[in-house]
């Protein structure tokens, strides 16, 4: 009785211990994944922050771009991410907001080769919109 106790309590501690050591092994495993996971989209993004990212080699498409007084800056970037001219709207919000760059209202010809710094240099610049108010001086008699 005492023989088959022991064994029982022996097989008991080698499945524990293997258990354990799986457990481990995976746990690891899922670490080791979310780090590169993580590492990759942390690179990614800071690469389309700094780096001179466009959506198309040239020549490109270009597209015109309306952007309407009191219009967020996550909604142009969102407007120029659906319309195929940027990557990713979170890091041109982003860029814009740490470059203090302000977006003036109007129509801009982007190019979908064109980097975030060219796209931003554009829409910014009023003289660059394709339609601009016309300012008339009337005279009051």
């Amino acid at each position: 009785m005492s023989s088959s106790s022991t064994t029982i309590k022996v097989t008991l501690k080698i499945s524990s211990f293997i258990l354990r050591l799986l457990l481990n092994i995976i746990f690891y495993i899922l670490v080791i994944v979310f780090v590169i996971y993580g590492s990759r989209t942390a690179f990614n993004f800071t690469y389309r922050l700094y780096g001179p990212v466009s959506m198309e080699s040239k020549p490109g498409r270009t597209i015109p771009i309306q952007i309407n007084k009191g219009e967020s800056t996550m909604d142009i970037a969102s407007k120029l991410e659906l319309n195929r001219v940027i990557v990713d709207k979170y890091s041109f919000y982003l860029k814009t907001k740490l470059q203090n760059k302000v977006i003036m209202p109007g129509t801009y010809r982007v190019n979908s080769s064109m980097t975030y710094d060219e796209i931003l240099d554009i829409i910014t610049d009023y003289s660059n919109s394709e339609v601009q108010d016309i300012i008339i001086d009337e005279e009051t008699d």
